[in-house]
């Protein structure tokens, strides 16, 4: 066992998806196929213009401040973070600093130092041919940056914290929160030490995904661990994540506060948030009900397996269509059979589905699972009847009338199948007699069969016995 402790702390971008930027009214949409669409004077740093704060944007990051039990700030404002890269305009970016709008609050048990509202930069390609060329479509896009505290010890407990957030983020409807997409982006600062004292902390810059982000940790304590070991300085560093060799490098010396020379936007004004009745708890707060949590807890409840909790949870289309099944059917059983087939049998269907597909309606899928609850149909009709309507959209309980596929109760309704199924299986009916079990099912897979799974499976196996006794 390593004497050694990591000590991780994380950063988080989020994209808002809010209509417009953050600072002015351009479109927001960073992704825009057509580069430089989506600009104007303000975003593009023409001088003399002034920027005007997003309120949208404002209302998100309070939304998510109550939902993970933050501290809103009475008071917040705007500062002007300098440095110069060609993909920030201004020559500063406008951030937040000494007072953020969010202090506090924690997800999955790791407590939030500060969340605060800034500016996206333009994106950079260095990939085009000679030199590199800056797209502005994404310069002033609002972003939503989130700070731990300095709890997590572990690379999986980073990994879960990031796909936590990713999942709140888009429960809300905060931000779209796409890693592949840069809509959120991870760095890790990390420390490694064998004494109470932290270790020279070192940051790891946009990572991709929750796999790069809990690789990058491993390999960072790692190389940490060794470096101490072997009698090197570790010095106070940014490093980038190479995918190719799985291994980070140095880009630059860490920058501190100091270097950015921090200082309040002129042209932007002070907010008293507690003085906009728009900004009050009763108006931007989410009901719990609806936050994760809530609803891992309410789905446990209903008998699922937390790998069906969790494919649910993190898959929004799926979230939406269960929820809306379950306002057509009744509490108790029926909760957990509707989650089975949606995962079984119906999600493959709704994954393949293009926009334009019309798909089974949560009311007739609900429709399916109380026929099944009920007796009505087996499992086989019913997985049948879903493979069919699922991109048609077609009545169930009419098709299966019109098919005569509703499940028979009645014994005496089985009995001309059951009198053919005997006569034609003699030499089965002979090995049931004789102990075999397996030979019953046989004939009642006949039977069932024959009735295209219109049967009851427990009514036409005790008739069977009760004509082979006879």
């Amino acid at each position: 066992m390593s004497d050694y402790t990591a000590t991780i702390g994380l950063e988080v971008h989020a994209e808002l998806n809010t209509k417009s930027k953050m600072f002015c009214g351009c479109k927001n949409a960073p992704h825009e196929s057509e580069v430089n669409a989506n600009t104007c004077p303000v975003c593009l740093a023409h001088p003399g213009t002034l920027p005007t704060i997003n309120q949208e944007a404002v209302t998100k990051v309070l939304r998510f401040a109550y939902a993970v039990g933050g501290s809103v700030a009475s008071y917040s404002e705007f500062d002007r973070k300098n440095y110069f890269y060609p993909d920030i305009p201004k020559a500063y970016q406008i951030s937040q600093y000494q007072f953020p709008f969010v202090s506090g609050g924690s997800i999955k048990g790791v407590e939030l130092t500060r969340v605060h509202l800034e500016e996206d930069t333009a994106r950079s390609q260095h990939d085009k041919g000679e030199g590199s060329i800056v797209d502005f479509n994404r310069a002033g896009v609002p972003l939503m940056e989130l700070v731990t505290e300095p709890v997590i010890h572990d690379a999986k407990t980073a990994g879960d914290f990031a796909r936590e957030l990713q999942l709140l983020l888009r429960t809300l409807d905060i931000s779209e929160a796409n890693m592949e997409r840069g809509e959120m982006r991870v760095e890790a600062n990390i420390s490694v030490s064998n004494t109470d004292k932290l270790g020279t902390k070192v940051e790891v810059k946009n990572l991709n995904s929750f796999k790069v982000v809990e690789q990058a940790i491993e390999f960072e304590i790692k190389r940490q661990t060794k470096a101490i070991e072997n009698g090197e300085v570790l010095i106070q560093e940014t490093r980038g994540w190479d995918e190719a060799k799985g291994k980070t490098f140095s880009q630059r010396s860490k920058e501190s506060a100091e270097d950015y020379r921090y200082f309040p936007d002129p042209d932007l004004p002070r907010i008293s948030v507690n003085e906009y009745e728009k900004f009050s708890k009763s108006r931007v707060a989410e009901s719990t009900d609806n936050l994760p949590q809530a609803r891992r807890d309410r789905y446990s409840s209903y008998g699922l397996s937390s790998d069906q909790v969790e494919t649910i949870l993190f898959s929004k289309q799926l979230m939406l269509y269960y929820e809306n099944v379950l306002q057509h059917i009744e509490a108790g059983k029926q909760q957990k059979l509707a989650a089975n087939y949606l995962l079984t049998d119906l999600q493959p269907h709704l994954a393949a589905a293009s926009e334009e597909d019309t798909v089974l309606s949560e009311q007739h899928f609900g429709t399916i699972v109380t026929m099944v609850s009920d007796g009505e149909i087996s499992s086989r009709v019913a997985k049948d009847l879903l493979s069919e309507l699922a991109l048609c959209d077609d009545n169930p309980r009419k098709l299966a009338e019109e098919r005569s596929l509703l499940q028979s109760s009645s014994a005496e309704d089985l009995l001309p199948t059951i009198t053919m199924i005997l006569k034609e299986h003699g030499s089965v009916v002979e090995e049931y007699r004789e102990g075999k079990e397996a030979a019953l099912q046989f004939l009642v897979g006949q039977g069932m069969k024959a009735t295209k799974g219109a049967a009851n499976p427990g009514v036409l196996k005790e008739t069977l016995i009760a004509e082979i006794n006879k």
